[in-house]
């Protein structure tokens, strides 16, 4: 792990426990450029950690300070969730700029870095999550190509393997499933929550239709 400390934290609100996990990309062209802005004092963004394709992890702001990456965001009626988060960015130039996979190098030092974090703070599997869950209409990342499904394997969050819909729940309560979950659901467009959770749990198929499938899966997912 290297140290490339960023000047832009601050302390957290007292009494806030570290509960939460939230993945991103940077959505930028290369690593370098994503360290240059993740330190840029002007920038105002931040992270705890960044993973470099090849692996490497890079520690910007100390785990007991307060990072700027989630921006306006909430998860289970929390909204200030840098408060109570930790960030951990992955490089890749995200969907403006050449959607790819996640390298293996890159998934395994993730996967090493999300346990460690779990092991120290009180972080639920319901509240590892990505930055387009805490904040569906403005996000993307980390996008459907994140091995949610692997994580999980790990001991990193949950998953919910394809159910069969025959005598669940219709498509039409998936709103309020994700709302249950955690989801900030807006009442006048749904459909934003509707394709971060599918981005999370239903990757093969993104199309921010609230089917029975997808009510299916949330509705295990609560049962967890």
């Amino acid at each position: 792990m290297i140290d490339s400390l960023s000047p832009n934290h601050e302390p957290r609100p007292a009494d806030t426990p570290v509960d939460m996990l939230v993945f991103h990309y940077t959505g930028m062209a290369d690593a370098a450029t994503a360290l240059a802005r993740l330190r840029d004092p002007e920038a105002k963004v931040s992270a705890h950690y960044l993973v470099d394709e090849d692996g490497t992890v890079h520690r910007l702001v100390p785990e007991d300070r307060r990072a700027w990456h989630a921006g306006e965001a909430a998860w289970r009626g929390h909204g200030d969730v840098n408060a109570r988060s930790i960030g951990i960015e992955l490089v890749n130039p995200g969907h403006d700029l050449g959607y790819r996979p996640f390298p293996e190098a890159q998934m395994r030092a993730a996967i090493a870095l999300a346990r460690a974090v779990i092991q120290r703070h009180p972080v639920p599997p319901r509240n590892v999550v990505g930055h387009a869950d805490v904040a569906p209409e403005r996000k993307k990342d980390p996008g459907e190509l994140f091995d949610w499904r692997r994580l999980a394997g790990e001991g990193v969050g949950l998953w919910a393997e394809p159910v069969t819909a025959d005598g669940g729940p219709a498509g039409d309560v998936l709103p309020d499933l994700l709302h249950r979950f955690g989801y900030p659901v807006s009442d006048d467009d749904p459909i934003p929550a509707v394709t971060a959770f599918q981005r999370h749990f239903r990757p093969e198929r993104v199309d921010g239709m609230p089917d029975a499938e997808c009510a299916a899966r949330a509705a295990a997912l609560l049962d967890r």
